[in-house]
This record gives C-alpha cells, structure tokens and sequence, in this order.
C-alpha cells in the first residue's frame, strides 16, 4: 500500500491508497482544482484535412526565445497529426465558445462542422476568427511526458479578439468564466 497525501484547506489528511488506480484518481481530483484557460488546437493532417482538439494544457514556457507548450495524450485522435505537423494554432475561447470546446473534446463527431473555422491565408491551418487569442506556433521540439507529449513551439503570428468576452475557463471538470473582482 502506497501513503497519499492530500491536504484540505485547514487539515492534512493522510490515507491509505491500496494501489495505483486510486493514486490517479486523487492526482486527477488534485489537478481538478487547478483552473486553466480553454483553447482548441488545431493544426493540418499530412494529407491537409483539418484536426483539433480542445486542450486546458497550454502554456508559456520562454521569453528568449519566446516557446510555448501544449499537451496532447497519446491516446488522442490528433496526436499524430500534432506531434508531426510544422505548425499549429492555439485559439483561446471566450465564454462564447463552450458549444466549440465540448464538440472539440468528443469524439467521433465533425468537429469542424459548425462552419466556424477559416483557413490561416499563407498555409491552410484552420483557426476560428473570432477567438479570444490567436496563437500560430511553429513546432519546434517534442518531449515525451508520462501520456503526453509535450509540443514546444515558437509563436510566429499573434491575432487578438475582442476584450468585451470573458476567458473560457475549465476549473472542477466544468467549465466557467471570470468575472472582474467586485463584480
């Protein structure tokens, strides 16, 4: 038996877990309390047919040189089209987008079909216009992590949206916007 830690806001716990799987679900249930912006990855197969997915795994990692870092499982319908494709976009999703970032997330579904999406003008890598933020990203190394590779990459062009949307978050296996203090 393995000894879990888990630390309430004013107590420690500690319990027994009696193997692997229950350590998973407490990482999971740790890590569920952590709250990350939404975005839809998308990027073109080898054959230029579109791929995405909708990732809370994104962040920045460098300033000189400017890298940042998107997750993808190696279970994922798209990790062979991330994983070898030169570029990709990251659209962050406004508090519009929860219809784009559920039908991102299933599986087996078009996930283009809403008709949302355009082709980036110099290189076909579909993005949706009216995100949030618009992140075309040059791939520039793959770390392998546990069940995910880890993409860094260099962002080459920035698009802003609008700022009157509130950020998509995902917080508690749930998503949900932010609202300025005191609102």
């Amino acid at each position: 038996m393995t000894a879990v830690r888990t630390r309430a806001a004013t107590t420690t716990e500690v319990r027994e877990s009696p193997g692997a799987g229950d350590a998973a679900q407490s990482f999971r249930d740790a890590m569920a309390q952590l709250t990350a912006p939404v975005s839809v990855i998308t990027a073109l197969d080898p054959d230029g047919r579109w791929r995405g997915f909708t990732a809370s795994s994104v962040s920045s990692v460098s300033l000189d040189p400017p890298l940042v870092l998107a997750g993808v499982a190696l279970t994922s319908s798209c990790h062979a089209t991330l994983t070898t494709s030169a570029e990709f976009v990251v659209n962050v999703l406004g508090a519009r987008h929860q219809d784009v970032a559920r039908r991102f997330a299933a599986r087996d579904v078009d996930r283009f079909a809403g008709g949302e999406f355009a082709p980036w003008e110099d290189s076909g890598t579909p993005y949706l216009p009216d995100a949030a933020l618009l992140m075309r990203c040059r791939t520039a190394r793959i770390v392998r992590a546990g069940d995910h590779d880890l993409v860094l990459a260099t962002p080459v062009e920035f698009r802003h949206g609008t700022t009157d949307s509130a950020p998509l978050l995902w917080y508690r296996r749930g998503f949900h916007t932010a609202r300025p203090h005191g609102a």
